[in-house]
């Protein structure tokens, strides 16, 4: 055999000896990953996140995945004649808009059990409703009324124990009722945390379209690889953190004080970057963890 070639089957082998103790380590555990940004939009993109999430479910992880939408709903309602509205970041839900966010949410959620099927995994698509999943009541924005956009009040993680037990897939929308039935849209980040600390989650994952947490947003070369939540509250005591990055971050850090032993912040437009993040000693995105929890990437 060619030296080349040989070279190119000891490097193989080399990875995956890289991720075994990954994969000791997560074996049986749920890992929750939120799916939204630019890998929903881009068609490669997309079955290279189903390949990732499917390889996790076939070396023995408890997968669970929550999707937005958001790109996909703009793109209905404006096809519909209407004019999608934001309020501080959040979608102004009115009956209409709530109809096609519903309907494309469902679109979606089909599309990604039709994925994992076609991998040879059983997966199953719900929403927030079925099995009382996600209780919510009204979410106001600074006191703004802003329509049917739901804050989680309940998780009922039954029907998702459930579903991993009979070595199911979950993937979730996050549409969820309020005491009266109404439905409502909810933040996608907001499900996603929220069922990460119902399941007790060993990790959660959120694919963005960002390179994770940086100490100068100026300079790429201070990526932070690892970030206890005491220094995550530094640096956004410390005014480094803003933007869209804020309330992630804060949402990381509330994942993590509940339970979840490690939040990731990945760029969704690397390929198979969940696969980069968990198998490989130094990932390359943020992972946020608890201030007594051991440092496992090797500097």
């Amino acid at each position: 055999m060619e030296d080349k070639n040989m070279q190119e089957i000891l490097a193989k082998a080399e990875v995956l000896i890289e991720a075994l103790p990954y994969i000791q380590r997560f074996n049986r555990k749920i890992i929750v990953v939120k799916y939204g940004g630019s890998a929903m939009v881009d068609e490669t993109l997309k079955h290279q996140v189903i390949q990732d999430v499917t390889l996790l479910k076939l070396v023995g992880f408890k997968p669970i995945i929550v999707h937005g939408g958001g790109k996909e709903i703009s793109r209905w309602v404006e096809r519909v004649g209407m004019e999608p509205v934001f309020v501080n970041g959040l979608r102004k839900t009115d009956e209409a808009t709530m109809e096609i966010a519903e309907m494309v949410l469902n679109k979606v959620n089909k599309s990604l059990v039709t994925l994992v099927q076609e991998l040879g995994v059983k997966a199953v698509g719900i929403s927030g409703k079925d099995g009382g999943l996600l209780t919510v009541e009204r979410k106001y924005s600074d006191g703004e009324d802003i329509g049917f956009v739901g804050e989680i009040t309940e998780v009922n993680p039954k029907v998702l124990y459930d579903l991993l037990e009979k070595d199911f897939l979950p993937i979730v929308c996050p549409v969820g009722m309020d005491a009266g039935f109404q439905s409502y849209n909810i933040n996608a980040d907001d499900a996603a945390c929220a069922i990460a600390k119902a399941v007790n989650a060993e990790k959660l994952a959120f694919l963005t379209d960002i390179e994770g947490v940086y100490r100068d947003p100026e300079d790429a070369s201070t990526l932070i690889s690892e970030l206890t939540v005491s220094d995550a509250k530094a640096l956004i005591g410390d005014g480094v953190i803003g933007g869209g990055m804020l309330p992630k971050l804060n949402s990381c850090i509330d994942a993590v004080e509940e339970g979840v032993s490690r939040v990731h912040i990945l760029d969704g437009r690397i390929a198979h970057c969940l696969l980069l993040e968990i198998f490989t000693n130094r990932g390359i995105g943020t992972a946020i963890l608890g201030d007594k929890e051991n440092k496992f990437y090797h500097e």
